[in-house]
């Protein structure tokens, strides 16, 4: 039987992770998301990180009480960063009628495609031996 598990040190995280797996089940068609979304999924990853990096260490260290403080201000400086991040873009796109956050996102699809096409050339160098 398949199992949906969520595994977090306190409620609120519990709660960011809940709602981001439901918005990636409303994904559009086309697998694009806001500036917004890239954002928290980035500060999700960074705190994800944290975790991943806490628990990696020996016992005696990833129990110690300095570590555990460290990684608590790293969850909460992550989630102060990310709001204040998602809270500004909200506002120069209320403010602007959203053209300057749809261009930077138009911009960065350019880039990232142009960053591709670079990347697979190269690759298609390495295996033509050239």
């Amino acid at each position: 039987m398949p199992q949906l598990i969520f595994d977090a040190p306190t409620h609120a995280e519990l709660v960011a992770q809940v709602r981001s797996w439901l918005a990636s089940t409303e994904s559009n068609a086309e697998g694009r998301i806001s500036v917004s979304e890239a954002v928290t999924q980035g500060a999700g990853l960074t705190k994800d990180a944290l975790r991943i990096v806490a628990a990696a260490a020996p016992t005696p260290v990833s129990q110690n009480e300095l570590v555990k403080s460290l990684t608590d201000m790293g969850y909460k400086a992550t989630d102060a960063t990310s709001k204040a991040i998602v809270d500004g873009l909200g506002s120069v796109e209320s403010l602007t009628g959203g053209s300057v956050v749809r261009q930077i996102t138009e911009r960065g699809t350019g880039a990232l495609w142009s960053m591709n096409t670079k990347v697979a050339k190269q690759v298609l160098r390495t295996l033509a031996g050239s």
